[in-house]
This record gives structure tokens, sequence and C-alpha cells, in this order.
């Protein structure tokens, strides 16, 4: 399945045809705003798959309309230091995860605004990001720990390099606007291997990042298993499993840049820069080789 919300803040499934409106599936859902109920969808999303697949099987497609981020404001907001091996053959770099801010959520067709802060550049990060489906602590760093994923989405990690006061920072990646997510969560019975994945972004056509998410250092489980010993993952939760640097370059004003990951599909958003600062077209080989 593939659950998608909409910008008038209806759920559905995408289908062949375009989009089934599947919002009566989570009719009792009681909520404040879009951005609270998605999480409690997740919450319910594995035992409610039976009336939602009765809702896609009687229900009419329409085409697919304008849509926000499927978890528009995720409880917490999680990614992975680095994660890939960078096409080296060498141990394990030490694993590390940090918070980012829910509030820099944007949906598929938005646009990323860079700020006024000064910065040396602004790179796109093309990620596979887990969406969370049930409550886990300290889960164990093999294959069971996968049943606690409602599905799994593209994301946009947008850093702003070069912003700290003293030493590196990673609050460069909080801005409004930062994390372009979706289009959809698509569920785990679609995603047969979450470790063979290529995934590849473009921008303004140009192909840019080009790699397969096997390269990573440390797999879904163990990005699970490590971050609920720290802290406890609940329903909306969002978790970003790092990027390959290989391919990174700059984002700025009027570029649309367009993400892939086989099986879960495109994300893609536009760039402005009210400042209209100017970078190196392509690949930051600077950064590809630190």
């Amino acid at each position: 399945m593939r659950l998608v919300l909409t910008k008038d803040d209806r759920i559905g499934a995408l289908t062949d045809g375009g989009m089934v409106d599947i919002s009566a599936a989570f009719d009792d859902i009681r909520y404040r705003t879009a951005a609270d109920r998605m999480p409690r969808v997740m919450g319910v999303l594995k035992e409610r798959r039976g009336r939602i697949d009765e809702l896609v099987s009687s229900g009419s497609a329409e085409p697919v309309p304008a849509l926000q981020a499927p978890v528009p404001r995720p409880p917490k907001l999680i990614a992975a230091f680095g994660n890939y091996r960078e096409g080296w053959d060498r141990e394990r770099q030490i694993q590390d995860m940090f918070l980012e801010s829910p509030d820099s959520v944007t949906g598929p067709d938005s646009t990323v605004v860079l700020p006024n802060h000064e910065a040396e550049i602004f790179h796109h990060e093309a990620e596979l990001a887990l969406v969370i489906g049930q409550r886990a602590k300290d889960l164990p760093a093999d294959a069971s720990a996968l049943d606690v994923i409602a599905g799994y989405t593209c994301a946009v990690d947008v850093s702003a390099r070069g912003i700290g006061r003293v030493g590196p920072s990673r609050i460069g990646k909080s801005f409004d606007t930062f994390t372009p997510l979706g289009p959809a969560v698509v569920t785990p019975d679609e995603v047969p291997d979450a470790q063979n994945l290529r995934v590849t972004l473009t921008v303004n056509g140009e192909g840019r990042q080009d790699y397969s998410t096997a390269d990573m250092e440390y797999q879904v489980p163990e990005i699970l298993s490590f971050i609920t010993g720290f802290m406890t993952l609940v329903p909306g939760d969002v978790i970003l499993c790092g990027t390959q640097h290989q391919g990174l370059g700059a984002l700025q004003d009027g570029d649309r840049a367009e993400m892939t990951i086989e099986t879960i599909g495109t994300l893609a958003v536009d760039v402005q820069d009210p400042l209209k600062r100017e970078w190196s077209r392509g690949i930051d080989e600077a950064m590809a080789a630190r």
C-alpha cells in the first residue's frame, strides 16, 4: 500500500489508476490537525489493513491531487550521521544519530527556502526514511526490529554547511522546509529488501547522487536498535537513514531537485533563495574527497 495525505487533509491510497480516498478507515481517530492525526494513523495502519483494502477495491480512483508530506509533523525526526561506506573497504565508523526539528518537514512539490544565514553552501542529501508504526524501546539489532516500521518514504535532508559558530554543527539541518518527505508511505510488504534499493537525485535534470542502500554501514535493524537504546520511538516518528556523500552538490535559487528510490517513489521540490547566492554547479568534489 502507498499511503498519501492530500493538501485538503484526505488520506488516500495510490493505485495504478490514481488515488482512492480511504479516509473512512480512520474516521474514529480524534485529532486537532492533520499533523496530529497522521502519527495516530501510522499506529493503527497494520490492524486496519483489511478495511483499507475494502475501500480501495470498492472505491473510485481520482487523479492524484496536490499532496502534503505523509507525516506533516513527526513527533520526532531523527537522522543517522553519515552511515555509508562511501566506496571504502574499511572498518565501520562509530554509529551516531541526532535530532532535527520536526517543523523542518515539507511535502512533495513544495519549495525549500534557503535562509539568510551566512553559509558555505547548501547541500542536498537524498535518504531512505523509516516511518514508525508502534511504540518501541531497546529493540534487538535483527530482523524482528523491522516489525515496528509502518512504511518507508523518500527524504531530502537539506544541509547548511559552515554556519556553526564554534566547531561543526547539525543545527543547519533544522531550518523550516529543510526536510522534504514523501510522496507516500510505502508499507513493508511492497519493499522486499530495504538494503538493496537504488537512490538517485538530480538537480535540473543533471545527475548528482546515485547509490545503493546496500552501502549502508549500519543496516535498518541496527539503526532501530541503536536509537531505541537511547529513546522510545512512537508512531509517526521518522528516521532518516543517512546518505552517500559522493554525489552531493549545491542547491540554489531556481533549482528543481528530484529524488527517486526504486519501489518507493519520486519526491521533487523547488528551491528559492531570496539572497540569490550562487555556487559551482555539479557534484561537490571537495566534499566527495573528504
